[in-house]
C-alpha cells in the first residue's frame, strides 16, 4: 500500500513519522511539497522518505492520500492533483473545517475520510477523531484508524457534526488545559517559585492526575470529594472555581469553538 501525504509542515510529518514508526506500509511514504527550499529541507532532514515537488508520479501510485495542508490553500492544491486521481484512491484529510463534500467536489473522488487532531499528536499522546462518507468500506475504515492511530489514539465518529463538536473537546482541548497549567504557573510565580519550580510542579500534577483518574474507576466527581476535606484548604479553592463558574465557563468555551468549527466548514 502507497501513502502520499500532501504537505510537508508539522502535522503532514507528525503522521508520517508516526506511520514510518509503527511499520503500517510495506512501501515509502511520499510527502509532497512545495517550494525549493522547503523540499531540500525535507530531503535532508527526512531522509527516510520520498520527497516530491510534483504530484504526477507519487498521487498517480497512491493507494491512500493525506491531505495535511492550510484550508485556504485546498482550492489550489486539489486543481494541482486532480487530474493525477482516480475513483479507487481514499483520501484522509487533517485540514480544519474543510467538508467531505468540499473535497469530493474538489478531487472528484468519492472515498473521503474526515479527521480532527489535536497537538499531542506530535509526540505520539495524540487524540484523533474521524468519520468517513458513505463510499469508505468498514475495511478501508479499520486501516484509516490504524494509520491515524499511530499518533496517539483514533476514535471513528458517526457524522461530520460530531467531528465538528470533537473540536471543542480534543481538538482545540489541548489549548484549554495549558491555560489552565498557565494560572497555575501565575500562582506558582506569585508565590515566589522559580520558573523551573513551577513548571515541575504543574507538570507532575496534571500528569499525576490523569493518571489517577485513568487507571481507576472513580469519576471526576468522586475523585474531587476525596481530596476535599470538610474547612480543608481544596475546597476553599474549588468553592472560589464554582463561586466564579469556571466549570460552566469550561464548557461555555468548547461550545463555542463547536460553533466555529460549523461557521468554518459552512464558509
Amino acid at each position: 500500500m502507497k501513502l502520499t501525504v500532501v504537505g510537508g509542515g508539522n502535522m503532514g510529518l507528525t503522521y508520517a513519522k508516526g506511520i514510518d514508526k509503527a511499520g503500517l506500509l510495506s512501501e515509502q511514504i511520499s510527502i509532497l511539497e512545495k517550494g525549493d527550499d522547503n523540499v531540500k529541507r525535507l530531503k535532508d532532514t527526512e531522509p527516510q522518505f520520498l520527497i516530491e515537488s510534483s504530484p504526477s508520479d507519487c498521487i498517480k501510485k497512491s493507494n491512500i492520500i493525506l491531505l495535511a495542508i492550510k484550508p485556504f490553500h485546498a482550492p489550489a492544491v486539489f486543481e494541482e492533483i486532480k487530474a493525477y486521481m482516480n475513483p479507487n484512491q481514499l483520501v484522509i484529510s487533517v485540514m480544519a473545517g474543510v467538508k467531505i463534500e468540499t473535497i469530493q467536489a474538489g478531487l472528484s473522488i468519492a472515498k473521503v475520510v474526515r479527521s480532527m487532531p489535536n497537538l499531542p499528536a506530535m509526540i505520539g499522546k495524540g487524540m484523533t477523531t474521524f468519520t468517513s462518507s458513505n463510499s469508505v468500506s468498514k475495511q478501508e475504515e479499520r486501516t484509516v484508524a490504524k494509520l491515524l492511530g499511530s499518533t496517539g489514539e483514533a476514535i471513528h465518529l458517526q457524522n461530520e457534526d460530531d467531528v465538528d463538536k470533537s473540536t471543542g473537546i480534543s481538538g482545540s482541548g489541548t489549548a484549554y488545559i495549558l491555560y489552565f497549567m498557565e494560572g497555575l504557573m501565575n500562582a506558582a510565580n506569585e508565590f515566589g517559585f522559580s520558573e523551573k519550580e513551577a513548571k515541575q510542579m504543574v507538570t507532575q500534577t496534571f500528569d499525576g492526575a490523569v493518571d489517577l483518574f485513568r487507571k481507576n474507576n472513580l469519576s471526576t466527581s468522586e475523585w474531587i470529594d476525596k481530596v476535599c476535606s470538610k474547612g480543608g484548604t481544596t475546597i476553599e479553592a474549588i468553592n472560589s472555581f464554582e463561586k466564579n463558574n469556571v466549570k460552566d465557563s469550561i464548557k461555555e468555551g468548547a461550545i463555542a469553538a463547536y460553533k466555529r468549527a460549523v461557521e468554518l466548514g459552512n464558509s
